[in-house]
């Protein structure tokens, strides 16, 4: 497994989505769904997107975990990167979210899953951190280098500076956080909006890094150890060119495969020379989601990475006496009791 680009993921199957009214105060990138369309059609073509999306990691040879979600008041719950990461040595992290109705998007299933699929040593929670107004919205906040150790951060009501203090220190990290803002001074609310980082090459716009100093320090931290680097304008930040992902595929002869996962809309945005330069070192897939693009995010947000080593499938561990002896009833992998018969 690469160390910067999983070759698993989970994704969520929104079946209620649509725009978050509550995240626009502050999310310049959502829009307006078209005039007269129902909440049910942008729903259903929000579904189709998001089955196109899974369809085309899962052609790349990426594992891929869907969970549905029926649930109306959780529109937004498309984007589980935002409360969930994982870490190479088996380390979970759960994210304090500045919306409040996008906290409960959190799902248990989704942590017993990793669990029983994948070695899980440590959860480490900061959701509790909410009641105190403070957040970090996990890998939007974050872009991560997890090669060089370094947490890329621009500062916003969603990405605290102490929030982000903490969580370097917990899982071993370097902080780079640096203020970020459009041509009209608005704040960017997610890092990964404007930036990507993957194996040999990353995508950033930092000329939105209006500090002179900060943009030059994160260009030599960025580059530092030979990695491309793809600079982006505003302009192509707008049309979700930043919110790609690397991932680690499989051909079907059983070789790696990396590739670079954009929106159609990112990909269009691109010059001949940046598309030349990622493709260097990974395959371009770009899939075409414009409905949920009106949300705010794109490709990258709608994908959290599982960096964690697979258990192999079908291999329980012994039984020791004591787990015998306490343990009276059957139960699932993830832990769930299983009904017996009458």
């Amino acid at each position: 497994m690469s160390a910067q680009a999983p070759s698993a993921v989970i994704l969520v199957r929104a079946e209620k989505f649509v725009p978050n009214p509550a995240t626009a105060a502050d999310n310049a990138f959502q829009a307006d769904v078209p005039a007269g369309q129902s909440n049910e059609q942008t729903a259903a073509a929000a579904l189709a997107e998001m089955d196109l999306v899974a369809d085309a990691l899962r052609g790349a040879g990426v594992r891929v975990h869907v969970f549905a979600d029926s649930d109306h008041t959780r529109p937004d719950s498309v984007f589980p990167n935002n409360w969930l990461s994982t870490h190479a040595g088996g380390q979970v992290a759960v994210y304090p979210m500045y919306a409040s109705n996008r906290r409960h998007e959190r799902r248990a299933d989704v942590l017993e899953m990793l669990k029983s699929s994948y070695r899980v040593q440590t959860i480490i929670d900061y959701s509790g951190l909410e009641p105190d107004g403070i957040f970090l919205e996990g890998t939007g906040a974050m872009v991560l280098d997890h090669v060089s150790r370094v947490a890329y951060t621009a500062v916003s009501h969603r990405a605290d500076t102490h929030v982000l203090e903490r969580f370097c220190t917990d899982f071993g990290y370097e902080p780079m956080a640096f203020d970020a803002f459009d041509a009209a001074g608005v704040p960017v609310y997610h890092t990964n909006v404007m930036a990507c980082i993957g194996t040999d090459v990353a995508l950033f716009a930092l000329e939105m890094i209006h500090d002179e100093v900060r943009r030059e320090a994160v260009r030599e931290r960025l580059t530092v150890n030979g990695r491309r680097l793809v600079e982006l304008t505003e302009e192509q930040v707008r049309e979700f060119a930043g919110n790609a992902v690397e991932l680690c595929g499989r051909t079907p002869d059983g070789r790696r495969r990396y590739i670079m996962v954009m929106s159609a809309r990112a990909r269009r945005s691109l010059r001949d020379d940046q598309v030349a330069a990622i493709e260097e070192s990974c395959e371009i897939v770009a899939v075409e989601i414009p409905t949920i693009e009106l949300a705010g995010g794109s490709v990258r947000c709608m994908i959290a990475g599982v960096h964690l080593d697979r258990r192999r499938p079908g291999l329980e561990p012994e039984r020791t006496p004591a787990v015998e002896a306490i343990d009276e009833d059957p139960h699932t992998p993830d832990g769930r009791d299983v009904a017996g018969d009458d």
